[in-house]
């Protein structure tokens, strides 16, 4: 039995037992017999979750590069290592191989070291899904540098944002992005925010659209004729196993966003594991995940954990809608693709259109399908099961997030039973634990509670950049001894988990974490603006969707409400990002607080979910004749 790739039901609690029981040897085990190290390490595990200080392989030495890239050359060279599929569906795809892929690595590695970047060093990569994305990220782990890759639909302050926290000295964008039939003015989005970010040495830049753009001397240069000059050979940066690989920075519920930094072994063991198993990839397979890069995703399972299976990976630079909403099937159906991983949002927009979309494209090539960011509803499962996978593909319902580095629940197909909305089982390693109100562990089954995890798992994030104690605060405090997902989740009486959703003030809307606190901020600097509260409510596309209740200045009561409401998402769509944009906007007269003046924001989504059957007793507010004025002005 090889514990390396699970193959049913029996062998997978077999293998979770033994890596619960030993851990230790277990990722041994998995860390020996499948990696390529230049030094072997001294201690397998040390942690302290009071601390938190967590540990894995201390004292080995790697490059993740030589076993995503080199390893693979003398049996996989000519194996196709990237699929490109551009946005256009008229633009021919590229196969870029691993010999390929190997020599553009190290190009990029060079082009890097020209602009002074060392091991350690920090590089902002703000590109569209382009092989550039790709070569970029690989080049910064081939010579030590720290990549933080950030979403290229982010607004120029949240980039700023995010160049100034790890303080990048490089900054790798493009002229533009194609997005369905429209293009995107990154450059300028990232000279915007370069207004606020002094330390940024060099920009280089990644010609894509063909915009005229404005490139600032001394700064600015094109990436490509660098690319052609340098050399392609690269020596790799020998990393000891807890170096930082990247920082990937994720939505937090209050302040500023939380830089999660993840290390080299650890995290390369975890995202091979996990791509793996629980997509049940064979050698000759082609496999598609539809995210971003800019997300932990893309991160693990587009780069990272294919790649070092010798995996062939696809990479989409469009959208699903275009030029149709048959674009996803067509690509299946082009590239003969076998396992399929999307976005419950992307599912449920394309359920809603025409079933011609689907039907007029052979998808018998799929095998596995998946879906990750957020827990996918019912209705939405059985459209994908029955017209994507005609009920033969099975589903893997994956739960992680940026934090976890891989995927901690799901099913193992061919294996594991699936259940409409259930995650199903912990993957092999992981510990989860409901906690009560109370701080006590929930032992039986058919229960609801906080999401915890136990003991540490080889790619957990090891710090906040910057900010050890803000990690400890966030994941560590609420329950001791403990990690806290941040998650509700239930167990059902077979001991299958399903989550139940944040139990914070973060809202998942179309798989992005979106905090409230920063959206507020956007809206509470509009001068007529005096305060505002965000919620989530049900939405049939996006999972959920924002409300924003907002108390107007004096001085603004009389302006027209529909162009308060245009410049309110003007506002967040400039600081935040366009997918922050809020669907509804009431104006109210005040917020329900309580005593202390925390915001009810229960009361507040339940009147935004039109749902006013049980408010509970709004007598204890601060100013419970609120309410009524607020149901009044939203009519339920």
């Amino acid at each position: 039995m090889s514990n390396y790739h699970i193959k049913n039901l029996e062998e997978y609690f077999q293998i979770y037992r033994k890596s619960v029981r030993d851990p230790e040897g277990f990722w041994e085990e998995i860390a020996e017999e499948h990696f390529l190290w230049r030094k072997r390490w001294d201690r397998v595990l040390s942690w302290d979750f009071t601390k938190p200080e967590v540990k894995w392989f201390e004292g080995a030495q790697l490059n993740i590069t030589e076993n995503c890239i080199d390893r693979h050359l003398a049996i996989r060279g000519n194996k196709t290592a990237i699929l490109f599929e551009p946005n256009d569906p008229n633009e021919v795809a590229q196969h870029i191989t691993y010999k390929q892929l190997h020599t553009q690595v190290n190009k990029m590695a060079n082009v890097l070291k020209g602009q002074g970047i060392q091991k350690g060093d920090r590089v902002c990569i703000y590109l569209p899904m382009i092989p550039e994305l790709a070569y970029a990220v690989l080049a910064c782990a081939r010579i030590g540098a720290v990549h933080s890759v950030v979403f290229a639909g982010f607004s120029s302050v949240a980039l700023a944002t995010r160049i100034n926290d790890c303080n990048a000295a490089v900054v790798l964008t493009a002229d533009g992005s194609f997005r369905g039939n429209k293009s995107i003015d990154l450059k300028g989005i990232v000279d915007k925010a370069l207004e606020d970010c002094p330390q940024v040495k060099s920009v280089l830049v990644a010609e894509r659209v063909g915009n005229n753009i404005q490139m600032v001397e001394g700064r600015d240069h094109f990436m490509a004729p660098l690319v052609q000059a340098a050399s392609a050979e690269c020596q790799v940066e020998v990393m000891n196993a807890e170096d930082p690989l990247f920082i990937l920075y994720t939505s937090g519920s209050t302040g500023k966003p939380k830089g999660m930094v993840h290390s080299c072994a650890g995290y390369m063991i975890y995202a091979a594991y996990t791509f793996k198993n629980i997509f049940q990839y064979q050698e000759n397979d082609v496999y598609w995940c539809t995210a971003d890069i800019g997300w932990i995703t893309g991160h693990s399972y587009i780069v990272y954990g294919p790649l070092a299976n010798g995996a062939t990976t696809v990479m989409f630079e469009g959208v699903p809608s275009y030029p149709d909403f048959g674009r996803f099937w067509q690509i299946v159906e082009k590239h003969k693709v076998n396992q399929f991983y999307t976005a419950p949002t992307a599912i449920r927009a394309l359920a809603k259109e025409k079933i011609d979309f689907v039907d007029q494209y052979d998808l018998s090539s799929l095998k596995v399908l998946g879906t990750v960011g957020e827990p996918i509803n019912e209705e939405a499962w059985h459209w994908y099961n029955d017209h994507i996978g005609k009920k033969e593909s099975p589903i893997v319902d994956t739960w992680w997030q940026t934090e976890t580095g891989g995927i901690m629940i799901s099913p193992i197909p061919y294996s594991t039973p699936t259940k409409p909305t259930f995650a199903t089982l912990p993957f092999i390693g992981i510990q989860p634990a409901l906690m009560d109100e109370n701080g006590q562990e929930l032992q039986a089954n058919q229960v609801d509670g906080r999401l915890c995890i136990k003991f540490p798992w080889p790619s957990m994030a090891r710090t906040i950049w910057g900010d050890h104690d803000r990690y400890r605060d966030t994941y560590f405090s609420a329950y001791p001894k403990m990690y806290f997902t941040g998650d509700g989740a239930s167990r059902d009486a077979v001991g299958y988990y399903r989550i139940t959703g944040r139990v914070d003030d973060v809202i998942i809307v179309s798989g992005h974490n979106l905090g409230t606190a920063p959206i507020e901020d956007a809206i509470n600097e509009h001068q007529g603006v005096a305060e505002s509260a965000i919620v989530g409510f049900p939405h049939d596309i996006k999972g959920n969707a924002l409300f924003g209740y907002v108390i107007l200045k004096d001085d603004a009561l009389n302006r027209d409400s529909d162009s308060l409401r245009t410049e309110i998402n003007s506002l967040i769509a400039d600081k935040i990002g366009p997918i922050a944009k809020l669907d509804n906007i009431a104006f109210v007269p005040g917020l329900p607080k309580t005593r202390s003046g925390k915001i009810m924001r229960r009361i507040l989504r339940k009147i935004a979910q039109k749902d006013v059957s049980n408010l509970g007793d709004t007598s204890t507010l601060l100013n419970p004749d609120v309410v009524d004025q607020i149901r009044k002005i939203i009519g339920v």
